[in-house]
């Protein structure tokens, strides 16, 4: 009996210790999957202390002319990046020495740094110079939670086509959080080229993972490399743009507020897009870019918006031209129809004053002498023309007839930000007015290029194009291959057919080679080019008219389309004519003869404040 009380004793101290093992262990075990599944921040925290995770950040691709001219490329600069839980007892006043920064800086950015995470790496200083990167990099190894990281900047050959390129810039938090390519410091392209053909041009990034010693210094890949992956680079990109035509248009406009837009009309390439006033690309580029962005917004000359695509202006008497194609199509004259002009045009109670110049005037001399008693008659004409049941029918028929000249709608092919231009619906004119309130009379400043109408340069430019084509336009685009010269872009090139017969547009370059020969834009003429032209003057209540010119050249073999906007220079023979006929004469030829013309327009400043 004595032996049994004992070793019952025995067991239930033997139980008891048991279940303490067994506790201890279930403890542990728990402890374990907490640190190790639950928990993942100590794992983290001991890797990072050996291991660097090193994002490899693609080249972009570069940037060509239509002749293989360089005119974009990258050189290298370099992010440092920091992991706050490594940073241990640096010499901080040597370090922010190395980097021109003060302590107070240093304190701030590695508090920011360790709000956003202790043990992944952030950008402590970013692009730093080629320069102070190779003192830095010697005395690397004494600053423990710190390494430097390559990145590429934009470059840019010539100072030009600064609203074509576009520029790059950090991508923002509704950018990272809609698209899982993007991390916090990466690079996005946020306007022209760079945003239009972000995807092509970004490449794809890699990841190395890099072993460290306890001084920070690199000791080789983690396994042998297994885990890391190669960035690949972003594609090339061979604009249409002749880099040669873009300088000089540049230079024309200079003191000039305004734009120059030139299409191939074979191919709707576009040879040259200025707008003016301008900028050095290079100041968006860089650590300064934020504040020369903010200097560039403040500007009251507006150097950043891009005038050429999303300026709108009535075109003024340039579209003069389409109204008499129109007429032309529906049968309200034929080119032998002519009308007198007395230099003032009266039609109840309204009336249009008409320069002086020789009547009767017909669809040719209606052109050629600009002349707004014929455009005016044959505007309302088509508007009152019988076979239609209300105004509102007759009027929609003309807006049809507009718009089939890409005018009223953006053409949607690789020209970021381009705006619609206006061509109103008359449901505008059944508010305004009412149903039955308006008459042909009512919107009148239609047919001399006024009241309710808005285009763009752009839409000048390939308006000009069709006529120089006969009938018919390719859709304006700026990248002519993507990769490697030969391939093709086909994604932007479309084909558009105007629905007015061909023998009206040779009337019209008949009239517009003869408004350059002996019309309105006979200043202009180029020796030895035959070119047609149309003359435009905008007129702005709020100061100088706009001066306004379309042309194309050769006439029988059209090789360049161009329009020509100049604001406040009044009228449009004066100035916008000349910079068209120096950039035509300056493709075709390779060289402007007439200096003296040349030396007028260069000289010519036109920046009064704007209205």
């Amino acid at each position: 009996m004595h032996i049994k009380v004992k070793t019952t004793q025995f067991d239930n101290r033997r139980k008891v210790i048991a279940g303490i093992i067994l506790v201890s262990a279930l403890l542990l075990l728990g402890r374990l999957f907490i640190l190790q599944i639950a928990d993942p921040s100590y794992k983290m925290s001991a890797q990072s202390n050996y291991l660097r995770h090193i994002t490899d950040y693609p080249t972009r691709g570069l940037i060509y002319d239509r002749n293989g001219e360089l005119l974009v490329y990258n050189e290298a600069h370099y992010d440092l990046m920091v992991i706050p839980g490594q940073v241990w007892e640096i010499d901080t006043l040597e370090f922010c020495n190395l980097l021109g920064i003060d302590i107070d800086t240093f304190e701030s950015r590695l508090l920011q740094a360790r709000r956003h995470s202790r043990f992944r790496a952030s950008v402590f200083e970013r692009q730093i110079s080629k320069t102070t990167f190779a003192a830095f990099q010697e005395k690397l190894f004494r600053f423990q939670g710190f390494y430097v990281q390559p990145r590429t900047l934009r470059k840019y050959s010539y100072p030009i086509a600064t609203h074509t390129f576009g520029y790059v810039g950090e991508a923002g938090p509704n950018i990272i959080s809609n698209d899982p390519y993007y991390r916090p410091g990466d690079f996005i392209g946020i306007s022209g080229l760079e945003s239009a053909y972000e995807e092509i041009l970004r490449g794809q990034k890699g990841i190395r993972i890099r072993m460290v010693d306890v001084l920070n210094r690199d000791i080789g890949p983690f396994q042998d490399g297994r885990y890391d992956t190669l960035a690949i680079a972003g594609q090339n990109l061979y604009t249409t743009l002749d880099h040669i035509l873009q300088t000089y248009g540049e230079q024309l406009m200079k003191n000039k507020r305004g734009s120059i837009v030139a299409i191939e009309p074979s191919t709707g390439e576009i040879l040259a897009l200025v707008s003016s006033p301008s900028f050095d690309p290079g100041l968006l580029v860089g650590r300064q870019r934020t504040r020369n962005y903010r200097s560039l917004q403040n500007d009251p000359l507006k150097p950043l918006f891009n005038r050429a695509l999303q300026a709108q202006y009535p075109p003024g008497s340039v579209f003069k031209i389409v109204n008499t194609l129109i007429a032309l199509q529906d049968g309200i004259v034929t080119p032998s129809t002519s009308f007198s002009c007395s230099g003032i045009y009266h039609t109840r109670g309204i009336s249009i004053r008409c320069r002086s110049h020789p009547s009767p005037v017909n669809a040719i001399t209606g052109i050629q002498y600009s002349c707004n008693t014929y455009s005016s008659i044959i505007f309302q004409n088509t508007i009152n023309q019988s076979g239609f049941n209300s105004i509102q029918e007759a009027f929609t028929h003309w807006r049809r007839h507009v718009m089939s000249f890409g005018i009223g709608r953006p053409f949607e092919s690789d020209l970021s930000h381009e705006l619609s231009g206006l061509v109103v619906s008359s449901d505008y004119y059944d508010r305004i007015y009412g149903p039955s309130g308006w008459r042909s009379q009512t919107i009148l400043s239609l047919g001399i290029g006024q009241g309710e109408l808005g285009v763009t340069p752009l839409q000048l430019a390939n308006m000009t194009a069709a006529i120089a084509n006969r009938g018919y336009y390719h859709t304006p685009h700026i990248v002519r291959a993507i990769g490697s010269p030969d391939n093709q872009n086909s994604d932007v090139q479309g084909f558009n057919h105007i629905d007015i017969d061909k023998e009206h547009f040779e009337t019209m370059v008949k009239a517009m080679h003869l408004v350059v020969e002996e019309g309105t834009g006979n200043f202009s003429r180029i020796p030895g080019i035959a070119m047609g032209g149309k003359t435009g003057t905008v007129q702005n209540p709020h100061g100088e008219n706009h001066s306004v010119f379309v042309a194309f050249a050769p006439v029988d073999n059209p090789q360049i389309a161009i329009s020509v906007v100049v604001e406040n220079a009044g009228y449009g023979s004066v100035w916008a004519a000349p910079i068209a006929s120096l950039m035509i004469e300056k493709y075709l030829t390779g060289e402007v003869k007439r200096s003296w013309f040349e030396q007028r327009v260069l000289e010519a400043s036109f920046l009064t404040p704007n209205p």
